[in-house]
């Protein structure tokens, strides 16, 4: 089988995960890897075994011998990365969230189909053996219909202004480094929300440190969601249909398992789903396999959905009275 040539553009700590999820894809080659000084894109190729290395992001993207790039700096600079990479001709896995809004987000979207070029959300999340499973669950409609959903997902970080989680310079805040899981999951289970709302507090820096969101769908079903950067929560998970519920113990977003409790049985049927690797080699096959089935977009996780979350991420912002630097 032909591999995927990959690069990686960046090489911090997320770089540095996804180079080592693509250690165990066979199907996969890390070829390159781009940075913003020769001396970091070296040490991140003696790490990682990468023969091409490039002092700056551009010279990455103009690299032919790449049929993909991962985008894994801070989101901020998501739009204006992964948009290098696609005028240069390249394929594109961006890391979550997508870019800093809706509109940075439609910007990529719109350039990518128009340029027949493949572009996908990294929500590694998404591609886990536990969620393949859980979305054949719902579909042979287990729980019935499933009606609410509670997520969270917390952890305690002291303040520091230069900490990029309490940036607005970098897109600080507990809702798009951390929110967005939940959202992205109620979304899966869901679809696109009709109503938004929540509260969130606004920290030192101006940024979400907490927030609480509450989702709402066109049939009725709720979404109850929070996530914080200054607390430990279970970072658990659970869905309740009118059959039965289903538990994701914590953390949810990189589990393994899940608990089905039926309405009329007090015991859980506890189905495992054991996942090979760091858990950012699933994204890298499914893009990997989208491109060798000449797909431009994932179904998975498709486009139009990645952008519908955006713009709750945006709404609720709006809500909150919270904008970056450099927004309209």
């Amino acid at each position: 089988m032909e591999k995927t040539r990959w690069g990686i553009l960046g090489t911090g700590r997320i770089a540095n995960e996804f180079a080592e999820g693509l250690s165990d894809v066979e199907s996969a080659e890390l070829v390159a890897v781009g940075s913003r000084s020769q001396a970091s894109a070296d040490r991140f190729g003696d790490k990682w075994q990468v023969a091409r290395r490039h002092p700056c992001y551009e010279a990455l993207a103009m690299d032919e011998d790449v049929d993909i790039i991962y985008i894994s700096t801070p989101h901020t600079f998501h739009r204006d990365n992964a948009m290098c990479c696609l005028k240069a001709g390249r394929n594109v896995l961006c890391e979550k969230p997508f870019a800093i809004n809706a509109e940075e987000s439609a910007e990529l979207i719109n350039f990518a189909r128009a340029s027949d070029l493949f572009i996908m959300e990294a929500m590694w999340t998404r591609y886990l053996p536990l969620y393949v499973k859980l979305r054949e669950v719902l579909a042979e409609g287990r729980i019935g219909d499933p009606r609410l959903m509670h997520a969270t997902f917390g952890f305690h970080r002291a303040f520091d202004p230069q900490d990029r989680l309490f940036n607005p310079e970098l897109g600080g805040g507990a809702l798009l480094d951390i929110g967005v899981y939940v959202v992205s999951l109620a979304s899966m289970v869901f679809g696109e929300a009709d109503t938004v709302g929540g509260h969130a507090h606004l920290g030192r820096s101006g940024v979400d440190e907490s927030n609480a969101i509450i989702l709402g769908y066109p049939d009725g079903e709720i979404a109850s969601l929070t996530s914080t950067i200054t607390g430990n929560t279970a970072q658990d998970a659970s869905i309740i249909g009118t059959k039965g519920t289903i538990y994701i113990d914590g953390p949810f977003w990189r589990g393994s398992a899940m608990r089905i409790r039926m309405n009329d049985c007090e015991e859980d049927e506890l189905i495992e789903c054991p996942q090979v690797g760091n858990g950012y080699n699933y994204e890298a096959i499914e893009a990997g396999e989208c491109l060798r089935l000449g797909k431009l977009e994932s179904d998975i996780m498709p486009l139009d959905e990645t952008f519908s979350i955006m713009e709750t991420l945006d709404e609720l912002r709006s809500l909150w009275g919270l904008r970056y630097p450099g927004e309209g």
